[in-house]
């Protein structure tokens, strides 16, 4: 065999664990993991099939090529074939495994990321979906993912239910199926021919190296997880479960229905009561609850109990945990290709509840030593206070804490900085209340949070959350601009008055709305604020000023609703599918600003890469420290200025904890 210079591979996998439920770090600690199939290409040759569950073996210099890491290796959604190699070496060849993190760090079961590179992330890189048959489809590939996939690995990846037609068996097996397995083999073998047609395909678009290093480290922070405080899991679980029960059984001593938790029966009962409703949903039951007669109120305070889904969350640190008690694998790195944010998996930490409990230490208390009675005593809504005790369960190994630490209104500074809104920037370079300032800005008066002119400091943060990528008046509806109490002829005058204050920032807006209209128009390269676009390929390329570029697939300008000039690309849209997708300046803007904020959050990862980083939210890091690690010598190490955004103002904040929680 030729020196392996780079492997492409794809392997079938069995395991007792639900993959969808427990993500792979758990799944290959179950002790019915195996590989079943290994596919491999050797520098771009033929792909060969090793069937492993039919006693074949991975030739050696494969294996040897696999804990190499000079050698590059390639797959599709790369996570889950190292993390499954890692396990598999583990269990069958610990001559040849080795762990790439030092004894105090827990990353020390996976092979070191830094020779991966996955196939997934560079099409995700290029705007393209994240599933290896979307793209397929989207590149209109010769060979294609084949579609008898899924039922293949139905029936020998997961375990089957026993009965008498099958003699009580727990794994179909190749010698119960041999043409479906033949067919297996065959699906195996076409993933890694589709992962190199893809490569070939975006060989012109290459991923920087600099973006590969940010992947590596994300896999890193994956590796090492998160400690789970599982006897306060065990026990919201528990509670939960004896909370619905109480609550149910109240619900039907009060209402007679057969369903307490139906919506349907529910709608009707308060309908013959004498209130007509549309819908049971939360926003709908607290406008209810404001007008509702006592009996029916209590019936709508018990349903808004009901539909919480606090345990959900408790259910999937349970479902994900792995044996040294650490969630794994709870990022996507490039999850969001239109910005690269990362996205969340498994308990999803990007969409948590906030904890609004002043004693969240008593609270947290009670639930650990499942108090339920005292609980309702002191809290008396026990879903919403294990919904708000979540972020809890997440603490830091023993004789550790978490410094938790975030940058101060990113998204304000950078746009301020980007579109030269000097007012704002100088507001920050003081350390000013940005929604203080631009309240000032709007209605010409000083504006002092619990201070003079106090009541305008809700309109200017309600008008900086919604005006700032070109929203008007439908934006504040939906952030909440009637519910706070603003009157709907004065949301109109907010908008005029904030866009009149931010002038920079509105023609930010229509410069760029101009660049990328030119850039696609005549197929050339323009530039503003420092952002150029790029049209190359049938694609829009563009680049940030850290070298990054954001990718839109084949863009046209066309004609919107009202008549005018829009820009329209190709892309994942709301309804999860591949389809044509309006944009205009405002909303280029929002992306440019939100993936440099995210290029902000991973500069300051890879400064403190030395540390142990166990999560990220959008502008927050969470660092499991030993107790002598300084606060303030992190959040100054955060809040660095990169090289490429010279002159922006930056700052972190954060806090030390026992665990984790929103301060």
């Amino acid at each position: 065999m030729k020196k392996i210079k780079y492997l492409s591979i794809d392997i079938e996998t069995k395991s007792g664990t639900d993959l969808s439920k427990s993500g792979v770090y758990r799944y290959t600690e179950d002790p019915e993991f195996e590989i079943m199939l290994f596919g491999y290409s050797v520098n771009g040759s033929e792909v060969s099939v090793i069937d492993t569950a039919c006693g074949e073996k991975i030739p050696e210099e494969v294996l040897e090529a696999i804990v190499d890491e000079f050698v590059t290796k390639w797959a599709y959604n790369a996570t889950f074939e190292r993390v499954c190699l890692s396990a598999w070496l583990r269990k069958n060849r610990p001559d040849l495994f080795f762990s790439y993190g030092i004894l105090a760090d827990s990353v020390g079961n996976y092979l070191n990321p830094v020779s991966w590179r996955c196939s997934m992330i560079w099409a995700a890189y290029i705007g393209l979906p994240l599933s290896l048959e979307g793209v397929g489809t989207v590149l209109k590939l010769q060979n294609q993912k084949m579609a008898e996939g899924k039922a293949l690995i139905k029936y020998f990846s997961m375990p089957c239910k026993p009965t008498k037609v099958n003699n009580g068996r727990k794994w179909n097996l190749p010698c119960h199926a041999p043409d479906k397995w033949e067919i297996f083999k065959t699906y195996n073998k076409r993933d890694v021919e589709v992962e190199m047609s893809i490569q070939k395909v975006l060989a012109k678009f290459p991923v920087p190296d600099f973006v590969w290093e940010e992947y590596h480290l994300s896999e890193e922070i994956n590796d090492r997880g998160i400690q789970l405080d599982l006897q306060m899991v065990e026990q919201a679980i528990l509670l939960d479960a004896k909370s619905r029960d109480v609550l149910s059984t109240e619900m039907q001593k009060l209402t007679k229905l057969e369903n307490p938790n139906s919506v349907v029966q529910l709608k009707q009962w308060l309908s013959d009561h004498g209130m007509e409703v549309e819908s049971l949903d939360k926003k709908a039951v607290k406008e209810l609850l404001k007008t509702a007669p006592p009996e029916l109120a209590k019936a709508l305070e018990l349903r808004q109990q009901l539909a919480r889904s606090s345990v959900k969350k408790y259910i999937a640190m349970r479902n994900s945990v792995c044996a040294d008690g650490r969630c794994r694998g709870m990022f996507q790195f490039y999850g969001a290709n239109r910005t690269g944010r990362w996205s969340g998996r498994l308990i999803q930490l990007q969409n948590l509840p906030q904890n609004h409990i002043s004693d969240l230490s008593s609270a947290r208390g009670l639930v650990k030593a499942g108090d339920y009675g005292m609980l309702r005593l002191l809290y008396e809504d026990v879903p919403d206070t294990l919904s708000q005790l979540i972020r809890t369960a997440f603490i830091p190994k023993a004789g550790y804490k978490f410094i938790v630490s975030d940058f101060s209104a990113i998204e304000a500074r950078v746009i301020a900085h980007l579109a030269g809104e000097t007012w704002r920037t100088e507001v920050f370079r003081k350390n000013g209340d940005i929604y203080c300032a631009s309240a000032s800005a709007m209605f010409g008066v000083p504006v002092e949070k619990h201070g003079v002119n106090g009541h305008l400091r809700q309109k200017g943060k309600i008008a900086e959350l919604a005006l700032g990528y070109g929203g008007s008046v439908g934006a504040l509806k939906a952030m909440g601009a009637l519910d706070i109490g603003l009157q709907e002829e004065e949301l109109q005058p907010l908008v005029n008055a904030w866009r009149s204050s931010n002038p920079n920032i509105v023609t930010f807006w229509w410069d760029v709305d101009d660049a990328v209209k030119t850039a696609i128009r005549e197929r050339t390269i323009t530039e503003t604020h420092n952002i150029r676009f790029q049209y190359q390929s049938a694609m829009l390329f563009i680049q940030l000023p850290s070298g990054r570029r954001l990718a839109y697939v084949k863009p046209k300008i066309g004609e919107n609703k009202y008549g005018g000039e829009s820009v329209t690309y190709e892309g994942v849209g709301g309804t999860k599918k591949w389809e044509r997708i309006e944009s205009y300046g405002p909303k280029f803007v929002e992306n440019i600003v939100q993936a440099i904020s995210r290029d902000i959050l991973s500069y300051a990862m890879r400064t403190l890469s030395h540390c142990f980083i166990v999560g990220h939210i959008h502008d927050e890091l969470i660092i499991e420290a030993s107790m002598g690690v300084n606060l303030q010598a992190i959040c100054e190490q955060m809040g660095r200025v990169p090289p490429w955004l010279s002159g922006a103002l930056l700052r972190a904040d954060g806090y030390e904890t026992e665990w984790y929680k929103k301060d």
